[in-house]
């Protein structure tokens, strides 16, 4: 690890852009892999934040960018477009459903995307107020940290709005009763919710994500989407899917939804639509996304080279078979985590679909008491024995598993074997827990 290179990257580059968890510097990467700048290899179980979905380095990405900077490096696709974010659109058209009429909006991150749905859903409604969940993450810029329920975004006062509802998670029901807990939670929107503060006919829509990640990597049971669908029919109500970092494949389907047979009104997409550069998108009923014009604009939205990036990202992504690639290996990686479980008390639940996977640990498995030292610990033990993880979750004890959907079952055999250990090292008191306590927290 080059020290030197992190001092003075501390020394210039601001706090408020960090979150870290080991003391790694990144030279190169490719497919599973990264390397540091001394030249230390990593499985990497994190892809950069679920962003390199088709892996490291692809070799038809880097094509396609000489190709397309080459032809046109860049033009304002809001006064002089070009092909490229027509094709992309088109193609991201097709693998949303719906058959009404609908169009795409093109940004930089989940953050403004996100900022696209507080702006124009309730525009479009003519209705004021939004309904999201508690421990959601929709972005970090003024419009998505209001949607957003996470502590990360708690400091900063957002937008009056949005009301925030309990997320259905079923290792900790917010109501006390995990069989009862669709009909509690939609219960408790129809009779509190929409009866006091948060009137049905004047909500414009509700944005929640299939699968909460930073929220902890939470799987909703299988009958609460369809019913929160029933509901926005019933009341008129926008229903919105923020996709940013399970969308594109990685639950074992192109969207999370797609496990229920929901067809939302509005899909937002990021992190891995770009191939590794930046891109966002809102896919969306035509009516909301043209509400009105130049509203929600920024001068470099589907520039040339990400539109082209991102297009290819979604044909290796087909032509790579990696969306059964994800089912197969993360029922493959889930399997082997439950065994884990069996063998390491600390580990509360496994939940996930695909290769959107959650390891909650708890200091105790009746009471749950949330272990967040100790997860920071795995995290720093992994990435001593070669291997990088991050956690999540609003305690900060949930390892979140997102690696890219090209890992193999040698990875995820790999992957095992380092997270054993690491959990035996724990239980050893092995782990240098002065050098942990820098990094725990978050």
């Amino acid at each position: 690890m080059s020290y030197s290179f992190l001092d003075a990257e501390n020394q210039v580059i601001a706090n408020s852009l960090k979150i870290r968890f080991y003391p790694i510097s990144l030279k190169s990467a490719k497919g599973t892999r990264v390397t540091d700048q001394n030249g230390r290899n990593y499985l990497d179980l994190a892809a950069g934040w679920a962003v390199a979905g088709i892996g490291y380095g692809h070799q038809r990405i880097s094509n396609k960018l000489k190709e397309q900077y080459e032809a046109l490096s860049f033009t304002s696709q809001l006064s002089a477009p070009e092909p490229t974010m027509v094709s992309l659109a088109e193609k991201l058209i097709d693998i949303t459903p719906g058959d009404f009429p609908k169009k795409v909006w093109f940004g930089h991150s989940g953050s403004d995307a996100n900022d696209c749905i507080a702006k124009l859903v309730p525009l479009e409604k003519n209705r004021s107020r939004m309904i999201s969940f508690m421990g959601s993450y929709h972005g970090q810029t003024m419009g998505s940290l209001s949607l957003s329920g996470h502590p990360a975004q708690s400091r900063f006062i957002g937008s009056g709005n949005v009301v925030k509802i309990p997320y259905p998670n079923p290792y900790r029901p917010p109501f006390g009763e995990k069989n009862r807990l669709t009909d509690q939670v939609i219960q408790y929107l129809e009779q509190e919710v929409f009866k006091t503060i948060c009137p049905p006919d004047d909500t414009a829509g509700i944005i929640i994500e299939g699968i909460q990640s930073d929220g902890g990597l939470l799987v909703p049971p299988d009958d609460f989407l369809p019913r929160l669908q029933e509901v926005c029919q019933r009341y008129g109500i926008s229903l919105i899917f923020d996709e940013v970092k399970v969308g594109l494949g990685r639950t074992g389907k192109w969207f999370s939804f797609d496990h229920y047979g929901i067809v939302p009104d509005a899909i937002v997409l990021g992190k891995s639509l770009g191939g590794g550069l930046p891109m966002s998108s809102v896919v969306a009923r035509k009516e909301i996304l043209d509400v009105g014009t130049g509203i929600h604009m920024f001068t470099t939205s589907g520039n040339p080279v990400s539109s082209a990036a991102s297009l290819e990202t979604i044909n290796i992504i087909e032509d790579e078979s990696l969306i059964e690639n994800a089912r197969e290996n993360g029922e493959y990686f889930i399997t082997l985590l439950r065994g884990l479980q069996e063998k390491h008390e600390l580990i509360g639940d496994v939940r996930g679909k695909g290769l959107a996977i959650g390891v909650e640990l708890v200091e105790d498995r009746l009471l749950k008491t949330p272990a967040a030292e100790k997860t920071a610990a795995i995290c720093y033990r992994c990435y001593e024995l070669g291997m990088l993880v991050f956690y999540v979750g609003i305690h900060s004890n949930v390892i979140e598993i997102t690696p890219p959907l090209t890992i193999t079952k040698d990875d995820i055999d790999l992957a095992i074997s380092i997270l054993d250990q690491s959990f035996s090292d724990l239980e050893q008191k092995k782990i240098n827990m002065d050098l942990v306590k820098q990094y725990a927290g978050w």
